[in-house]
């Protein structure tokens, strides 16, 4: 996750409570989404950005794991395309490891 987006991330939990805070990731690929979830999890793991060392226990998903609740119209229109091209199994298996390790 890019030093902006951690930004951005950390003023929100700042300003309404990491209690009304819920990540939804969109990644392409696996390692890169594990690594979003670890940053909004426990804190940036390339001690580079501003949520170094801060352990915000976001609870993430990807957007995968939300289709049962994402109008189906919206779902083909936004989302089917990239399900069929990549490794959904294994992103949802990478960003649900950091979230079940917070408890979610």
């Amino acid at each position: 996750m890019d030093m902006e987006n951690q930004t951005r991330v950390l003023e929100l939990v700042e300003k309404v409570g990491k209690e009304n805070v819920v990540v939804v990731l969109g990644g392409a690929e696996a390692e890169a989404s594990g690594l979003a979830a670890e940053t909004v999890t426990t804190g940036d793991p390339t001690f580079a950005g501003p949520l170094t060392g801060v352990q915000l226990e976001l609870p993430v998903y990807h957007i995968f794991e939300l289709k049962d609740i994402i109008p189906e119209d919206i779902w083909e229109d936004q989302v089917s395309m990239m399900e069929m091209v990549l490794d959904v199994d294994e992103i949802i298996k990478e960003v649900a490891t950091y979230r079940e390790r917070n408890g979610g």
